[in-house]
């Protein structure tokens, strides 16, 4: 095996192993020894890929955001673009443990220091986007302000996720999510335009979702 590609290798290997470890214990109660040993690899190998315990969250924060590779394959940012993206999440959550590690370090620093905010800005600035594009098309009502809306889904769906997630392990995030989509599109979608979107996501969202490593990192 090349050198590149042993690299990779074990960077991915890291990676899987600090999301498992992260995901189990949370931020707090994991160490660099822990993430070494759900790894395979030594601690030497861990630090010639990354520096701390710190930039390996970072790294898994990140993953979060692959989902928006595929956001637009459809009909191009819009309502239904929004739509899918949490319908792809919901099913990340589930199946790739990189994203679900991600979304719980988020939470645990922010309970903790009260200033991670980047992660929940940036989901209000890509809906907002969507929203305002629609809203120009004329699939959003003139009325409804952007960036309000935006702000309100991601509220919405991270205390969604977080109940389900105690309720059901997130086994019934899907549903919750096209129900969640089945009451606020009616108040921002103009009637004439309310048949063309799909609460339940778009068909392309059913098939498999490429897990981490699979499609191009963020």
């Amino acid at each position: 095996m090349a050198r590149q590609e042993r690299a990779e290798v074990t960077r991915a290997a890291i990676l899987e192993g600090a999301a498992r470890a992260f995901d189990a214990e949370g931020y707090h109660g994991t160490t660099l020894g822990d993430i070494v040993k759900e790894s395979g690899v030594t601690k030497g190998a861990l630090y010639f890929h990354f520096t701390s315990k710190e930039e390996l969250a970072q790294v898994l924060i990140d993953e979060q955001f692959s989902v928006l590779d595929s956001a637009a394959d459809v009909g191009g940012l819009g309502v239904q673009s929004v739509i899918d993206i949490l319908h792809r999440m919901a099913r990340q959550l589930v199946e790739n443990v990189q994203v679900r590690a991600g979304i719980r370090l988020v939470t645990d620093q922010s309970s903790k220091t009260g200033i991670v905010s980047e992660p929940y800005t940036k989901w209000i600035e890509v809906f907002r986007k969507c929203l305002v594009e629609a809203q120009q098309r004329g699939d959003v009502k003139a009325d409804v302000d952007c960036e309000r809306v935006a702000a309100l889904i991601v509220g919405s769906w991270t205390g969604l996720q977080l109940s389900s997630q105690v309720l059901s392990g997130r086994a019934d995030l899907p549903e919750r999510t096209t129900l969640m989509w089945q009451l606020l599109l009616p108040s921002i979608v103009s009637p004439r335009r309310l048949a063309r979107f799909h609460p339940e996501g778009s068909t392309h969202v059913l098939e498999r979702t490429p897990a981490a490593g699979e499609q191009g990192r963020p």
